[in-house]
C-alpha cells in the first residue's frame, strides 16, 4: 500500500552541499525547528553529533554519552523536519537496509515527492555513527566523516527515523533514504550505516511541499556553493547499502 499524501511541508535548514564545503557555523534553534514538525533529523554544532527528531522532543546523539535532550537555545546547522500525516503501518520483518529501503521504495506515493520514514521495532542489529565536533576553521564534512566514531548496537528495540528524498535534490538534500536510529532506552542513538530489522511497523507520509530555509551568516552569504559529484555524497552518508551478519 503507497504512503498517503501529508498536508504541510517538509522543512529544511540549509543544504548538504554546504556542509559539504565546511560552511556550517550558523544554523536554526531548537525552537524554531520544533515549530516546523515533531518528526526528522538533523546534526549538531560544528557537526559534533547527530540529532533524532522524534514525537517533538530533538536528542543530541554524541560521542560524549548517551543521548540527551537538546535546549531551545542551542541550534543546528542542518536538519530536515515535519509532522507525519495520517498513515498506515505495515509489519516488516527481516530485513536488511538494502532490503529496508525496497520496502520503502515500494510504498512510495511517487519517487518525485518527499517521504518522512519511520519503523519502530526489534533490530538484529544497526551500526550507528557520530562525529567530533568541529572548531573554527571548520573542515569539509567528508573529513570530518572520515574520523566518525561508529557503534554497533545490537538486539535492541528502537526507532529508525528519516527520510526518502527524491534524487533531483540530491546536494540540497540527500536524495533517497536517511535514516538515523534511537533505542527506546535512550542509551543510543545517531546516523545509520547499517542495519537489519528483526521485525517492526514501517510507516510513511508523502509530502509534495518542500520549505527551503538558507543561513545568513557571512561565511554562507560569501561561499559560492556548487554541486559536482554524487560520489561525496554516498561516500559520506552511507557504506554502499552493504549488509552485515547479525
Amino acid at each position: 500500500m503507497s504512503a498517503l499524501l501529508a498536508s504541510g511541508a517538509v522543512t529544511q535548514f540549509a543544504v548538504l552541499d554546504a556542509l559539504l564545503a565546511g560552511v556550517y557555523s550558523q544554523g536554526a534553534s531548537v525552537d524554531a525547528v520544533r515549530a516546523a514538525g515533531d518528526t526528522g533529523v538533523g546534526c549538531c554544532e560544528g557537526l559534533g553529533g547527530e540529532v533524532v527528531i522524534l514525537d517533538g522532543e530533538l536528542y543530541e546523539c554524541t560521542s560524549d554519552g548517551p543521548p540527551r535532550v537538546m535546549t531551545d537555545d542551542e541550534f543546528l546547522p542542518f536538519v530536515d523536519v515535519c509532522t507525519p500525516g495520517e498513515s498506515l503501518a505495515t509489519a516488516v520483518a527481516d530485513l536488511d537496509l538494502p532490503g529496508l529501503q525496497s520496502a520503502v521504495e515500494d510504498r512510495l506515493l511517487s519517487r518525485n515527492l518527499f517521504h518522512v520514514v519511520r519503523v519502530d521495532g526489534v533490530l538484529a542489529h544497526v551500526l550507528t555513527r557520530v562525529t567530533r565536533r568541529q572548531e573554527p576553521p571548520f573542515r569539509p564534512l567528508a573529513e570530518v566523516a572520515a574520523e566518525q566514531i561508529e557503534t554497533t548496537t545490537r538486539e535492541c528495540t528502537g526507532t529508525l527515523v528519516g527520510f526518502w528524498m527524491p534524487r533531483i535534490y540530491q546536494g540540497i538534500t540527500v536524495a533517497g533514504l536517511h535514516l538515523h536510529f534511537l533505542s527506546d532506552d535512550r542509551s543510543v542513538g545517531g546516523h545509520v550505516l547499517d542495519a537489519r530489522v528483526r521485525e517492526g511497523r514501517l510507516r510513511l507520509s508523502a509530502f509534495a511541499d518542500f520549505r527551503l530555509r538558507l543561513p545568513r551568516d557571512g561565511q554562507f552569504l560569501s561561499t559560492e556553493l556548487t554541486h559536482d559529484d554524487d560520489h561525496r555524497i554516498v561516500a559520506v552518508e552511507s557504506r554502499g547499502m552493504s549488509s552485515s551478519p547479525s
